[in-house]
């Protein structure tokens, strides 16, 4: 098993909150964590600035599809960002909880 957070960013923390409980519940992440964040980036030949909410999920590398599929069907945005980082190390009980809490 290789642990791995799935990240994206909304718009709006109601939606961010729906996205963690949706996938919680379904048993595809075992933890989601909403930090409020302020954003620059490039879109539509404009530089944007404004106020996201980034959610972190915490599950396994066998489980990205689905969360990436589940993401995307709840998401507001255009394109929405949703990639994962691989967990080099992590305890064991931990490890094993999210394993157990995605199965």
């Amino acid at each position: 098993m290789t642990a791995i957070a799935v990240v994206t960013t909304v718009g709006d923390r109601k939606e961010a909150r729906r996205m963690a409980h949706a996938l919680v519940e379904a048993g595809l992440v075992a933890c989601a964590q909403i930090e409020k964040i302020d954003s620059v980036y490039a879109w539509k030949g404009a530089i944007e600035h404004g106020k996201e909410y980034r959610v972190l999920f915490k599950t396994t590398d066998a489980r990205y599809d689905a969360v990436e599929r589940a993401i995307r069907d709840m998401h507001s945005y255009e394109l929405p960002a949703i990639y994962a980082l691989t967990v080099d190390r992590i305890s064991a009980p931990y490890a094993a909880w999210i394993e157990g809490s995605t199965s």
